[in-house]
């Protein structure tokens, strides 16, 4: 096959893999939409539509910019070819079921104790420097310089660290790109919880779903919800601690509970529950069969020995390793000082 025949199997490939077609569709839609009379009046969907309308067109361009080169170039520029496919390539990785949305992401105390708990909070700090060297980040596949974290709810462990926390981590492709962290992470270290200082095996699960836009449509009847009302604790804004402002909001079908307790108010916590509800609610409809569970969430396993995605050893030695790719590094602090991209672009290329 000539070479320029391969280039044009690889551009064919991503105009299916990306939904170019479709997405020229959506733009017209949108489009139509803001032409509307009173839509900017509905400041909302108006924000929503518009910041969807600019991604949409950039996917676009960057596809009909790279489609240019492939049919203009002579074979005698074969690497400009090479580089702006691999780059478009690369991208492609992020081309699932809601990708582009911003991730709500979960972490829970498994087994280990205290030492568990405070795993928890070493990974909530992870997740957090992740986030913060998205300005610097030259090997991340998406641009992460405007992405920030939220935390939305937590409970304290009784000695230290957490049992458990949920953040909503914003920005184009954040669901995308934190999707495979999805799963049980393990920790081996000398303990310090303990007198003798022995190692300890810890694990934690990390939950990962998109957060729902409005574009996803998810009906809740209210019959269908049971609402408490208690008194917040731990850390929060002022008077957080005065009031039964924290909400927590069932799902009765599904038994889906949501605890939030971090806004300053009852309405504002309410309102978080909602939001999270709908998009777990959403992850539920997606998980209706085996292949769709594994693209939404990952293989979400026990919390305990034997059934970690990553182990995270700092003795005897130190070594970070992802059991799904073999992706490793010896650099365990800087690991766990939030740089995680190698192993996230190394799940995301094998699992396209």
């Amino acid at each position: 096959m000539k070479v320029m025949d391969e280039y044009q199997r690889r551009l064919n490939a991503l105009q299916e893999r990306l939904q170019i077609n479709p997405k020229k569709e959506q733009i017209a839609e949108l489009e139509a939409e803001q032409n509307q009379p009173g839509f900017w009046q509905d400041n909302e969907r108006a924000k929503y539509a518009s910041q969807k309308l600019a991604e949409l067109n950039k996917i676009v361009r960057e596809y009909d910019e790279v489609a240019s080169i492939v049919a203009d170039s002579p074979e005698g520029l074969g690497e400009l070819i090479e580089e702006a496919l691999f780059n478009l390539e690369k991208k492609a990785l992020l081309a699932g079921p809601h990708d582009d949305h911003n991730a709500i992401l979960s972490i829970h105390a498994g087994a280990g104790g205290t030492d568990a708990q405070d795993w928890t909070t070493m990974l909530l700090r992870m997740y957090q420097r992740f986030v913060e060297r998205g300005k610097t980040d030259a090997e991340s596949i998406v641009d992460r310089s405007n992405w920030n974290i939220e935390l939305v709810d937590s409970a304290q462990g009784e000695e230290a660290g957490l049992k458990r926390v949920t953040t909503i981590i914003k920005g184009s492709y954040a669901y995308g790109l934190l999707k495979g962290e999805a799963g049980v992470h393990r920790l081996v270290r000398l303990s310090p919880f303990n007198a003798k200082n022995l190692r300890q095996t810890s694990f934690a699960l990390v939950d990962v779903i998109p957060q729902i836009a409005q574009s996803d449509t998810i009906d809740i009847d209210d019959k269908d919800l049971r609402v408490d009302v208690y008194r917040s604790s731990g850390k929060g804004g002022q008077g957080v601690n005065t009031t039964d402002s924290a909400v927590r909001i069932t799902h009765l079908p599904t038994n889906i509970t949501v605890s939030i307790q971090n806004e300053r108010s009852q309405m504002q916590n309410k309102a978080k529950a909602m939001e999270i509800l709908k998009s777990r609610l959403l992850a539920l409809k997606m998980e209706q069969n085996k292949a769709e569970t594994d693209k939404v969430r990952g293989q979400i396993d026990k919390n305990e020995w034997g059934s970690q995605i990553r182990s995270y050893v700092l003795h005897p030695y130190k070594l970070v390793k992802d059991h799904r790719t073999n992706a490793e590094s010896k650099n365990a602090d800087e690991v766990l000082d939030g740089n995680i991209t190698t192993f996230i672009n190394e799940y995301l290329q094998n699992n396209n």
